[in-house]
């Protein structure tokens, strides 16, 4: 697993080296251009100089070609030692020159700035005429001289740069372990902290960019214990609720066994039939108000069809509706429910089975398209009293109307299917009997 450490350091490390060699590429283009400009100066000032000490007298100059004058140029520095002055007549004699200075001319060009080459070496040089006296003063440096000293200014401005760089490298990993200490704090806490410890993570003095890290993990342990309270609400649930029918069955079946009387062990193992159905569906019911807890919402989309999924779900009540009639509207073949299919299916399943179980012998159970976009389902039950209809959606509310293989959870799992999904579950006692469940998006 790559290090965020050693990543960081490498960025940064990286990121400073390149900024580092432009700077260094500025330095170097900056200081030769401004070292270059100095020793012009220098040259046009010694040339100056040497001009101005022709007028005044302080040398003497023979315009005739027979002698040369040797020129007394101050050196004050080693650079200044490698100047080299002529002064050539207007007519091309050579009058004076410096010592190591060369026989050869050193410039052809006139008054101002010029480069030649003498012997293979290329020299810098300054000219100035003096009309007055007939003469022409050269002051040149050999460019490699010239080169030399550039470099030398140069590295001696880089080198303490280049040195910093190791101590610029350690000072950046430092930075960066240092900066990552709250996340190793966070690491070793973590890593002791006991299974069972799903309490949030006080991130009071951390770090704003770990701050998000730290809400997401607290968010996580809140979804990790309300799951595993779900867990538990579920192990005992089911516990409380399967314990009753379980003794119901074993007693029914211990009478069965007992008995020689046929019309008792019949009625018996009738019980039994009917206690193993109720035992199942709480089971199923069960199993699927566990599944959906486990999700605060659903993020997958979808869309049905609300008509053939009713005629699926009343063939799979075929047992229950025998003496009860389903009627599906033409209409909700055409209707497009916006909810995810299982969804719709689960709390479809639940509000049938509810109107079915609580029909009376020959009743009818309607399913239609209300005029909102929803669907009403309608049965011709007892209704549930008014002031019973707040707390009807509650797990294992029964009510006073108590079905045979009612459980107390179908309503629910309705209400808790549809609100995954954004659609919400209302119910109304019909004023000719019976109750009417309407599914509708929220307002």
């Amino acid at each position: 697993m790559p290090s965020i450490s050693k990543r960081l350091f490498i960025i940064l490390a990286v990121t400073t080296s390149l900024v580092w060699l432009s700077a260094v590429v500025w330095i170097y283009l900056s200081t030769r251009a401004e070292v270059e400009r100095v020793l012009d100066a220098r040259l046009m000032e010694a040339g100056r100089m040497v001009s101005s000490l022709i007028v005044s007298q302080e040398i003497l100059v023979d315009s005739t070609p027979s002698s040369t004058t040797g020129l007394p140029l101050r050196a004050h520095s080693t650079y200044d030692r490698q100047l080299s002055c002529q002064i050539w007549s207007l007519q091309g004699a050579l009058i004076g020159r410096s010592d190591g200075a060369p026989d050869e001319r050193l410039s052809e060009h006139a008054d101002g700035f010029s480069e030649t080459v003498i012997g293979g070496e290329t020299w810098r040089v300054y000219a100035v005429t003096n009309e007055e006296l007939g003469v022409r003063v050269l002051v040149g440096d050999s460019m490699w001289i010239r080169d030399r000293l550039v470099n030398d200014v140069i590295r001696g401005l880089l080198l303490p740069a280049l040195l910093i760089l190791p101590i610029l490298g350690g000072l950046i990993w430092l930075s960066v372990r240092r900066g990552l200490e709250p996340l190793r704090k966070i690491a070793g806490d973590l890593e002791t902290r006991h299974a069972s410890d799903l309490s949030p993570i006080d991130g009071a003095a951390t770090a704003t960019e770990i701050a998000p890290v730290l809400h997401s993990l607290n968010g996580l342990f809140a979804r990790v214990a309300g799951l595993r309270e779900r867990e538990r609400n579920f192990t005992a649930f089911a516990a409380h609720e399967l314990r009753t029918p379980l003794a119901g069955l074993k007693t029914q079946a211990q009478v069965a066994l007992a008995s020689d009387d046929a019309a008792i062990r019949k009625q018996a193992l009738s019980q039994i039939v009917i206690g193993v159905d109720r035992t199942s569906r709480l089971v199923r019911q069960l199993l699927d108000m566990s599944s959906l807890e486990a999700f605060d919402q659903v993020e997958r989309k979808g869309s049905v069809r609300a008509g053939p999924v009713l005629r699926a779900l009343a063939e799979e009540l075929a047992d229950l509706v025998r003496e009860v009639t389903v009627e599906i509207s033409p209409a909700l073949d055409m209707l497009t429910v916006e909810i995810e299919p299982e969804l719709f299916t689960l709390a479809a399943r639940n509000l049938l089975e509810n109107a079915v179980n609580h029909s009376p012998q020959g009743g009818v159970v309607r399913c239609r398209a209300a005029e909102t976009g929803g669907i009403v389902i309608e049965d011709d039950g007892p209704g549930i009293p008014q002031e019973e209809l707040p707390r009807i959606t509650e797990r294992f509310f029964r009510g006073r109307h108590k079905a045979a293989v009612g459980s107390g959870l179908g309503l629910a799992i309705v209400e808790l299917a549809l609100g995954r999904s954004g659609w919400q579950l209302q119910l109304f006692n019909r004023e000719t009997g019976g109750l009417s469940a309407v599914i509708g998006v929220h307002a």
